[in-house]
């Protein structure tokens, strides 16, 4: 390992860093987890030069690299380890290329998502995927997991918004993926698959996005409180079934609510109401919110509607404070599953037998827009304990049981490799891990990640 570290020296100079600070902080992202130890060197590459020459170093020492960026994922899945090569690519920050006639951007990977729509804002445009963590995450992260967030029951997920990837190889060779026009059916479509692939199959050094023009008109947000996180997820699954497209539905359950509402110093809700936040978007952006507010209140929601921007944003902000309420009761581990929509109301009621089964408090919210779910398991201490980890399985098994999946946007990572094989069934998991090696011969990206073997 000593000659790989001195190899990176001469070949990087400065951008290779040892220093305490830098080795530790690679070691985790924000699941809570952490690997076994410290990685080898952190590399900092501010170029695809110097990507690709860390690389062909890896390859011909067959080391292990570990891509991160912002170091925001909730899987574990850019956490860098004893031996492995942390290879950063959060200061490859830049705007190459914005066309609004073509409605599409050329970025590098460590721009934030929120930067960019601050630069796109100045051509009236935008890149819809909206995470919640939106001021610290990078695009390249968000195309790396697969990300999604809160305005995907409109405007979907990053897989929707992004055209091609610039993806450098194991060995340092890149590969120019996708396309710059809306239609493209050239071959096999590698650059879906290289999104949400988790750093297994390349170092993604770029992206080409699909833009789109901001709505015009008025930005209507509802809120929506019911007496039950059930009644909520009726409430969210008749809005879907009325035919009314609102730009997000986010859903959050008694505990959250109530815990986001301490944090931020508001006075408490009532006990078990649970809310319903959504906004509509558009030149029909009123009459949407008025169709959804009657939806809702035969529901049996208690209903309040505005049209001020600010007012609407402070009212999101309850939503966006979820992850910082978490962590102020205890240690968290995030979770991310997603069922049918009509399927909401049922996987709330088996989240409160979980509870009950394993004692252990699971505060929950949800894109209500698109059934994805994000259980928080909140314990004491640094690890998790054995009856969390047997209520996690019995969620997820749930989840699927009721026809959904593992993952919505988290990723798979290092936290629920254990059950994915389950989830695909083996013939398609050998697939998988089988498409990773022709990418990946020697096994060096990202190794235990995704797949446990």
């Amino acid at each position: 390992m000593t000659d790989v570290l001195a190899l990176l020296q001469s070949e990087l100079g400065d951008i290779v860093d040892t220093t305490s600070g830098a080795l530790e902080a690679a070691r985790a992202d924000r699941s809570g987890h952490r690997s076994a130890g410290r990685p080898l060197a952190v590399v900092h590459a501010r170029t695809v030069d110097e990507v690709q020459r860390t690389m062909r170093i890896a390859s011909q020492t067959e080391t292990p690299v570990v891509t991160r960026g912002a170091g925001t994922g909730l899987a574990g899945g850019a956490n860098a380890g004893p031996g492995e090569i942390a290879l950063s690519t959060a200061a490859m920050t830049g705007i190459l290329e914005v066309r609004p006639d073509d409605l599409i951007a050329v970025v590098e990977p460590g721009i934030l998502n929120a930067d960019l729509n601050a630069h796109l804002a100045q051509h009236d445009l935008w890149w819809a995927p909206d995470p919640a963590s939106r001021e610290i995450s990078t695009v390249g992260g968000n195309i790396a997991t697969g990300a999604g967030g809160l305005l995907c029951a409109k405007y979907g997920v990053v897989r929707d918004a992004v055209l091609g990837v610039d993806l450098v190889l194991a060995d340092g060779r890149m590969l120019r993926l996708g396309h710059r026009t809306v239609k493209g059916v050239t071959g096999l479509d590698l650059t879906s698959l290289a999104i949400g692939s988790e750093g297994r199959l390349g170092v993604i050094v770029g992206a080409t996005l699909k833009l789109r023009r901001r709505p015009a008109g008025v930005v209507c947000t509802l809120t929506a409180s019911f007496p039950t996180v059930s009644t909520a997820a009726a409430g969210a699954a008749a809005v879907t079934a009325a035919g009314v497209q609102p730009s997000i539905m986010e859903l959050m359950d008694a505990t959250a609510l109530a815990a986001v509402h301490d944090l931020l110093g508001m006075p408490l809700p009532a006990a078990r109401s649970a809310q319903l936040t959504i906004q509509t978007d558009g030149s029909a952006a009123r009459d949407e919110a008025a169709a959804i507010a009657h939806v809702l209140e035969a529901c049996g929601g208690t209903v309040a509607v505005t049209d001020d921007p600010d007012a609407g944003e402070e009212l999101l902000r309850v939503r966006r404070s979820m992850h910082p309420a978490m962590a102020a009761l205890g240690t968290t581990l995030i979770e991310d599953v997603a069922v049918p929509r009509s399927a909401m109301a049922a996987m709330f009621d088996e989240i409160e037998r979980i509870e009950q089964q394993h004692g252990v408090s699971i505060p929950t919210v949800a894109h209500a827009g698109d059934g994805n779910l994000h259980p928080n398991f909140i314990f004491d201490g640094e690890d998790v304990p054995d009856h969390v980890w047997a209520a996690a399985d019995d969620l997820f098994r749930t989840a699927v049981r009721l026809g959904g999946t593992l993952t919505g946007e988290h990723g798979i990572g290092m936290l629920k490799s254990r059950w994915l094989a389950e989830e695909l069934g083996a013939d398609q998991w050998q697939l998988q891990r089988d498409i990773v090696r022709v990418f990946d011969p020697q096994g060096i990206l990202n190794p235990g990640k995704v797949f446990d073997a």
